[in-house]
């Protein structure tokens, strides 16, 4: 496995205090799922990126730009598992390894929601209602904390 260079390993990291940062950015209205995971994670992991990697994922949130498609905040956190794992040459192999982990990803959220369809999770809810906000936020928080102890899991040395 091959790491970006922008890549640095904080000496303690809490997936759980990174978790509540995340649900914070979207309980306050800063950011919305998508954009509340990338911004966490690369603050945290990646710390010399851009933000433009926030602006990369301003088209997930609300299931894909509002169609009610793929969950924005696990769309966040594979964006976030790709930005870490992810390959920058044709041909890499580093390619398996990213999507290894991009489903692990998907199968825990899957497994501990059901789907990943926005439309069906917030079936019967009125957008931005309070039931909407604190269930979207859960889902923000949770892949956040799952992203980043993925990330813990796999950098760390043994």
């Amino acid at each position: 496995m091959t790491l970006p260079p922008y890549f640095s390993l904080p000496p303690s990291v809490d997936p759980k205090e990174i978790r509540k940062q995340s649900e914070e950015l979207y309980r306050t209205k800063q950011y919305y799922c998508s954009e509340a995971v990338i911004k966490v994670i690369r603050d945290t992991f990646c710390p010399d990126v851009p933000d433009c990697v926030i602006a990369m994922n301003s088209a997930f949130p609300i299931g894909m730009g509002g169609s009610g498609c793929a969950c924005g905040a696990v769309t966040g956190g594979m964006t976030a598992l790709g930005l870490i794992f992810g390959r920058t040459a044709p041909g890499d192999l580093q390619i398996n390894l990213c999507m290894k982990l991009a489903r692990e990803l998907h199968d825990k959220f899957q497994k501990e929601n059901t789907c990943l369809c926005c439309r069906v999770l917030t079936k019967d809810m009125q957008h931005g209602s309070p039931e909407h906000m604190e269930q979207c936020i859960r889902f923000t928080g949770e892949i956040t904390q799952a992203t980043a102890e993925i990330i813990l899991r796999e950098t760390k040395a043994p």
